[in-house]
């Protein structure tokens, strides 16, 4: 799949805004003025700011407002429906416990779980296609919540909870890796079955579909070498987790926490691109790729 710069700051963004939301609404950090306000502003930054990235990618963005049209069938709809109701909640706790005074527990653990069910509703619109086996599968549903659980854990100061989600997380991506290089030839769809013409004998196509590129090959006929996409992977798991993890063991230290997080956001841009780059839509075979 092309890994399109706006989807990638919105998964990777909004992520870990939803994720300190989560440990916000559970009441984790200082109570005093400066340090709710700015945690709470951050962590809205990144939700809305990661939420308004994905209406670039739409052919016309002006339209967004029309998906919350489909929440009866549509993932991306019950998303956007999730995260308004989950932003609007954790805006009136934040109001309360930031300019009040009031921690009004019940109301940020309510908008802790609409946090997590925010997340889990944008893992759901990649792995409900079974077009693209190697999303199609429950790694993605518990990456995209470990990652935003662990960042967001790092982002509000939470130390053990992000030293243990983030190892565990990375300990699920290199299976979901290892694993998803063979899901596509293990769903058994190739020529043969798209066409339904197997029962003849092998299938091969007579000749290119046509002879330019089109929205399906710019889309979902990215290609990356393996090779390159073994040195990325190594690199993501070396700033995305292994480093941030080692800082937070050392002494705790503002410019270590500063430096763990800005090392896990580079890190995290790399996973979510290859999370794209990798993923092996079925219509490619359709053009000659496996």
């Amino acid at each position: 799949m092309h890994p399109a710069g706006s989807i990638i700051v919105f998964t990777a963004l909004s992520g870990l805004g939803f994720g300190m939301l989560f440990w916000l609404g559970l009441g984790h950090f200082t109570p005093t003025y400066w340090t709710g306000f700015v945690f709470f502003a951050v962590a809205y930054a990144l939700s809305v700011g990661g939420l308004l990235a994905s209406t670039f990618h739409l052919g016309h963005p002006e339209r967004a407002l029309k998906a919350f049209t489909q929440w009866r069938s549509s993932w991306l709809s019950r998303e956007g429906w999730l995260a308004c109701i989950t932003l609007g909640v954790m805006g009136l706790y934040a109001a309360a416990l930031v300019f009040a005074g009031a921690w009004l527990a019940p109301l940020g653990w309510l908008g802790a779980v609409g946090s997590l069910v925010t997340v889990y509703a944008t893992s759901m619109i990649y792995a409900q296609l079974k077009t693209v086996p190697r999303w199609n599968h429950w790694t993605t549903n518990v990456l995209f919540l470990g990652l935003s659980l662990g960042g967001g854990a790092l982002l509000t100061g939470a130390v053990w909870p992000a030293i243990v989600l983030l190892l565990s997380t990375a300990a699920v991506q290199v299976y979901a890796w290892r694993a998803g290089d063979q899901r596509l030839a293990e769903s058994g769809t190739d020529m043969a079955t798209a066409t339904g013409l197997g029962g003849i004998g092998a299938v091969t196509a007579f000749e290119p579909p046509h002879t330019g590129g089109n929205y399906l090959t710019h889309e979902m006929v990215f290609v990356v070498g393996r090779k390159h996409a073994r040195k990325l992977q190594n690199i993501a798991l070396i700033l995305g987790f292994a480093l941030p993890v080692l800082l937070l063991m050392l002494p705790s230290s503002h410019l270590l926490a500063l430096l763990a997080i800005g090392l896990h956001l580079a890190g995290l841009f790399v996973l979510r691109w290859l999370f794209f780059a990798q993923a092996e839509h079925v219509v490619g075979l359709y053009y000659g790729k496996r």
